[in-house]
């Protein structure tokens, strides 16, 4: 039965009423939103040290796991122990530690490892680093905001800029309040995720928009659709694209995630594929279910879409505008009314 779905939406054949459950989406997004601001209320970011402040300590022991070096690092009091490999040997960033407690690390570590203690070397990190950090990351996202509002505008138009920058701002929150639950640290590579995530799900938003603009640029007194079934089928035929486009880049990150943190504790990464594995679910959805409804609503606004839902109401007896089913038709970019030349001649025929 899976398999048959799965060949039915590769093909095109599945009529999904995207733009027609949008309460639905609404409403779903709305829970979300509420639980991501709750967790962010309630429990706060967990920032990690670089936001907080802490200490770095850099040494070389080539014969070392990284699981001896965690925990020596745990065995000495330290928390918050978050270890890497480098060029240079090993580089363990913890908790602001006070001078007795750097002086019983560096011994332990000396002691475990068979080195002289004043080759554990220690850097200290300052909070005003990290806000600095926060400070470029917030002036980057703004920018890049802009620039999406600019460009949306000028290749599209007002309506699907907003609705973009709206989904956008979903993704956040939501990405946002699944690192408040679930305790993960906030470092500069979640910025980068958060970042890089804007980017996929801004793409995934454009594909759909320029499908809509396309098909719905000949809808004129005389369609056959309103501009909400002309937009879902838009949406239909890009579909396969998005779900594609999302499974293959969510596979490597999975990996990342699930198995280089658990299997080889690859404890780095995991605060930016969190990042991205959420962002890139919640940014499909945001495209499928938030931005292409939201943009429905605002041009079913306009007086020439109420026109033709008003008009094809009352040919079909309907008294609600815009709310009819959508009809799966061929969707051909610069067609009339959206509908490809063949399925014209056979409805004269």
């Amino acid at each position: 039965m899976m398999s048959g779905i799965a060949r039915r939406l590769y093909r095109g054949e599945v009529d999904v009423d995207f733009v027609g459950r949008r309460k639905l989406w609404y409403g779903l997004s709305a829970v979300l939103l509420l639980i991501s601001i709750a967790g962010l209320i309630v429990n706060g970011l967990n920032l990690g040290v670089e936001f907080r402040g802490g200490s770095v300590f850099s040494f070389k022991a080539p014969a070392a796991q990284i699981q001896d070096v965690r925990t020596t690092f745990a065995d000495a009091g330290a928390h918050q122990v978050i270890v890497q490999t480098t060029n240079n040997g090993w580089r363990v960033t913890t908790e602001s530690l006070t001078p007795e407690g750097v002086t019983n690390t560096q011994k332990t570590v000396a002691q475990k490892f068979g080195l002289p203690q004043n080759q554990v070397n220690l850097q200290v990190i300052g909070a005003s680093w990290g806000g600095q950090v926060a400070d470029k990351a917030i002036t980057g996202l703004i920018v890049f905001m802009l620039a999406i509002i600019l460009y949306l505008t000028v290749a599209f138009e007002w309506k699907m800029a907003l609705s973009a920058v709206v989904a956008l701002l979903h993704d956040l929150v939501i990405t946002a309040g699944v690192y408040a639950w679930s305790g993960f640290e906030v470092t500069p590579a979640t910025l980068l995720g958060f970042l890089t995530i804007l980017g996929y799900s801004l793409y995934d938003a454009v594909v759909v928009f320029d499908m809509i603009k396309e098909v719905t640029a000949k809808l004129g007194t005389t369609s056959k659709m309103t501009y909400t079934q002309a937009a879902n089928n838009a949406l239909n035929h890009t579909l396969i694209r998005s779900l594609n486009t999302t499974l293959v880049a969510i596979l490597p990150v999975a990996a990342i995630l699930f198995i280089g943190t658990t299997l080889f504790g690859a404890g780095t990464l995991k605060d930016l594929s969190l990042a991205l594995f959420v962002g890139m679910i919640v940014g499909t959805y945001s495209s499928l279910c938030v931005a292409t409804p939201m943009l429905v609503t605002l041009k079913e606004r306009e007086s020439r879409y109420q026109a033709i839902a008003r008009r094809l109401a009352s040919q079909s007896g309907s008294g609600k505008s815009g709310g009819a089913k959508s009809v799966k038709q061929p969707v051909t970019a610069g067609a009339p009314n959206g509908v490809a030349p063949d399925a014209e001649k056979r409805k004269k025929k």
